[in-house]
């Protein structure tokens, strides 16, 4: 039927049956229809647990919004700090209109539309996620998720679920690309969509299923199971993840607006975020950050997936995990270039003999092992390693140190702040010869690199403390300290590379042919 035909009929109508047409048409009249595209391929998308993200504009907040009140029952709204989650509230009664509702702030904020409950809340400190445990919600939606700490994401979500078994559960995620390392997680976590180094990229809305390996990783899997998981008992369903991009363009309540000028005028690295939509690029850099950001993804780009010709294996830096969350990290140094990190999770290596025995596995040459002392952890791997012969050196990040930096007008605080700054120095890229150093495509190395900042006082430079950067990232940088840990010591090209020329170990067979590598142990002379 022609909407003229449409018309015409309601226009025959007495006037009593025009009116209750009319409220019946309204009364099956969603509260919040989705834009055309993207909005509506996320609206309707089936994934656990959906990155909507991109550009500034792109109408990611409404779909939050929308979703709570047409799909679901109890949902929680987060925004990184609370009050700004009442913006979103804010948004939620505009849509709403004249329907009745009731809007709750003490204790917490919460809004009940007849059966459905939204709670809004903020989680700025690590440990806030705790308030969440415990509490079910069939959507659980993170607004600018790259704000959030990785370990507040996957502790919050365990609680999506609903005694209801005809409700649909989701985790929502909206956002713009991270402009500050503590974000780089989610780039690892929807690596398949935003990561251009992912070794088997997924197409955009494509649904991928992930479950949790033995060693705590994310492990891809074919569907949603059920799988049998290495080290578990009985067998385990996996979680479907997809992205979607969120474009102004497709927002037509701002597309036809200003708003793109506006984004346009931002500084360089936030306009590739916000109007670009860009997840390869867009930090912004700390005024104090010890490494700027540009020289770790120079660095990044020098890398190739083998180590240059006639070069050893030089040192490897190992941070230790004995137990608990965090990892056990070692980083394999071949002058300049590293390997993609060995990451172990700390439950697998609970003695410094676990830990002894996977340095051991991957050290090669006769090169140079550096255990982190810190807090105590590296102290039984460090004798395992010595009374076996193994050249070890101890790191004590918080002894003091007489080093100056290159210039010599500034002293370091302690060795830490010193090997760190070291690390920027080799990374700088104005040096005469330009910087040797290669590293691995790895955003959580990354992070871990431009987290730390420094000051200038009285004793030197100073960088943030260790315990610091686990509240900022809320995990250990284990990955940033094991590498900056290996440059510190060993053999390096200046001062050993016409001695590895001369050796025949590290001398190519041909000129077109990579040079043979004995992997194995070699014993140190006697004597």
């Amino acid at each position: 039927m022609q909407l003229a035909e449409v018309l015409g009929a309601l226009q025959g109508l007495a006037p009593a049956e025009r009116a209750a047409l009319e409220a019946s048409a309204l009364e099956r009249t969603p509260l919040w229809v989705p834009n055309p595209g993207p909005q509506t391929d996320a609206y309707f998308s089936e994934a656990d647990e959906l990155f909507y993200g991109g550009q500034a504009g792109g109408g990611k907040t409404d779909l939050v919004a929308g979703l709570a009140l047409t799909e679901h029952r109890r949902s929680l709204i987060l925004r990184r700090y609370g009050k700004d989650a009442i913006s979103i509230a804010e948004r939620v009664q505009e849509i709403l209109g004249d329907a009745p509702y009731e809007f709750r702030q003490n204790p917490t904020t919460s809004l009940q539309v007849d059966d459905r409950k939204i709670d809004f809340g903020g989680c700025p400190e690590e440990s806030d996620k705790q308030r969440y445990k415990g509490t079910p919600h069939d959507l659980i939606a993170f607004d600018e998720v790259s704000d959030f700490l990785k370990s507040q994401y996957r502790f919050i979500i365990a609680w999506n679920r609903s005694a209801d078994p005809a409700q649909r559960c989701r985790v929502l995620c909206t956002g713009n690309p991270p402009t500050t390392a503590e974000g780089l997680w989610v780039i690892e976590h929807w690596g398949a969509w935003l990561d251009p180094n992912h070794p088997n990229p997924a197409k955009e809305g494509e649904l991928r299923w992930y479950t949790t390996g033995a060693d705590g990783k994310d492990v891809e899997v074919d569907g949603p199971g059920p799988h049998f998981v290495e080290g578990e008992a009985q067998p385990v369903y996996a979680r479907s993840r997809t992205f979607i991009r969120a474009r102004l363009a497709d927002n037509p309540d701002l597309a036809q607006t200003n708003y793109d000028s506006v984004l346009a005028a931002l500084p360089v690295e936030l306009r590739q975020a916000y109007r670009e939509g860009r997840f390869d690029l867009g930090l912004k850099d700390d005024p104090w950050q010890v490494i700027p950001t540009s020289w770790i993804r120079a660095a990044q780009a020098r890398w190739t997936d083998k180590p240059p010709a006639n070069t050893p294996q030089c040192a490897i830096g190992c941070d230790v995990a004995q137990g608990g969350d965090d990892e056990t990290v070692l980083a394999p140094r071949y002058d300049g270039w590293y390997p993609p990190l060995i990451a172990v999770p700390g439950r697998q290596t609970p003695f410094g003999k676990d830990v002894a025995g996977l340095v051991v596995s991957h050290r090669r040459h006769d090169s140079t092992v550096v255990i982190d002392m810190g807090g105590g952890y590296g102290g039984a791997t460090y004798e395992h390693l010595k009374e076996n012969g193994v050249e070890v050196v101890a790191y004590k990040g918080a002894e003091k140190t007489e080093a100056r930096t290159k210039d010599g007008k500034l002293g370091f605080v302690n060795v830490r702040s010193l090997t760190y700054w070291r690390f920027r120095e080799a990374l700088d890229p104005s040096q005469p010869e330009g910087s040797p150093i290669a590293l691995p495509p790895d955003p959580t190395l990354v992070a871990d690199l431009t987290a730390p900042k420094f000051e200038v006082g009285p004793r030197g430079i100073a960088i943030t403390e260790k315990r610091k950067l686990v509240e900022t990232l809320g995990r250990s940088p284990d990955r940033g300290d094991a590498v900056v840990m290996a440059w510190a010591s060993g053999a390096k090209a200046v001062t050993h590379g016409v001695l590895w020329r001369q050796d025949q170990r590290f001398m190519p067979r041909s000129a077109n042919r990579m040079p043979t590598v004995n992997y194995g142990p070699r014993r140190k002379p006697r004597g």
